[in-house]
């Protein structure tokens, strides 16, 4: 297939934000979902992992509808990538359990390690500095490191933060959050976007780790959300993720529904900040999620089962 060129790449960012954000103002919930799958439909990148075709097991990692789909329908079992099958599909295998505030202790570092093992959380998400401990500490069990890059801000050249990525890997990390470059955004440096984004999702890719970008989408109005939703997915992200949880906002149920209306089912949406409960995590999946990331993870995962629950837990 022929590579669009840069022009071209901008302009068809552009045209799908401007026919989106139209009918968004305009039409009906029924006829935006039509608008939004043609528009993607049209602007699917002409390169990279993402084709939701269901080999190599990348059906389980990216087409969250779809496997939710066979499940409901009777599947006994779902073929998959090594690391990205889930052990189950209960609320607890959706969550990132996240300590990222910068006084956490060795201790609570590890307290939330036993906790993820414990409860068989997808990930534990924490700061890169904390990396090897983590990755000690979860060896030879079923939950996921995840460090975040470029971390809070965003404001970090690509390649500075293709680094923190390429050393957090090295360091035992199997997955990447990076903050976007929101001025870029801002900007409508388009190109500069996806460099930002596509220079750390190679360097995940190379080693076969999972990337998510963050948007922080209380600094950003809607059309600002569908644009950086739809360069990420042309960028090969394996997630969009709506906050850092230090940007004065946090995860919405309508962020999260545009989020996965712009970028399909081809790949992740992550909800986080201000998760603090169970019904906030169902309302997040319900509208689209299939990664929450909240360091009341305990608190959220023992209310589906029906225990107690403490007041202690906060959102991240």
């Amino acid at each position: 297939m022929k590579r669009v060129s840069n022009a071209q790449f901008e302009q068809m960012v552009e045209e799908i934000t401007r026919q989106v954000v139209a009918r968004m103002t305009a039409e009906p919930s029924s006829s935006l979902n039509q608008t939004v799958a043609a528009v993607v439909a049209a602007s699917k990148p002409v390169s990279g992992p993402h084709h939701c075709d269901c080999t190599d097991g990348r059906c389980v990692r990216e087409c969250a509808d779809r496997v939710k789909h066979f499940v409901d329908t009777g599947a006994g079992r779902i073929s998959s990538g090594l690391g990205f099958i889930p052990r189950d599909l209960s609320l607890a295998r959706l969550i990132d359990h996240t300590l990222l505030k910068p006084d956490a202790s060795a201790g609570e570092v590890a307290q939330l390690c036993r906790e993820a093992r414990e409860y068989h959380f997808a990930s534990v998400c924490v700061n890169s500095v904390n990396v090897p401990l983590c990755a000690d500490l979860l060896k030879g069990s079923d939950v996921a490191v995840c460090t975040v890059v470029g971390f809070p801000l965003g404001a970090s050249p690509a390649e500075v933060k293709a680094y923190e990525a390429e050393l957090a890997i090295r360091n035992g990390a199997s997955e990447i959050d990076m903050v976007m470059n929101i001025g870029t955004l801002k900007s409508r440096d388009l190109k500069g976007l996806h460099h930002d984004i596509s220079t750390v999702v190679k360097t995940c890719h190379a080693h076969n780790v999972i990337c998510k970008v963050i948007f922080e989408t209380s600094k950003l109005n809607d059309e600002e959300k569908v644009i950086a939703s739809q360069v990420s997915k042309m960028a090969g992200a394996d997630f969009v993720k709506t906050s850092t949880g230090f940007g004065g906002g946090g995860a919405t149920v309508a962020d999260i529904a545009l989020m996965r209306k712009i970028v399909g089912p081809e790949i992740g949406v992550k909800a986080s900040g201000g998760v603090r409960n169970l019904a906030d995590a169902q309302a997040m999946v319900k509208a689209g999620a299939t990664r929450i990331g909240a360091s009341a993870g305990v608190a959220i995962v023992k209310a589906e089962r029906g225990e107690a629950v403490s007041a202690s837990g906060k959102g991240y």
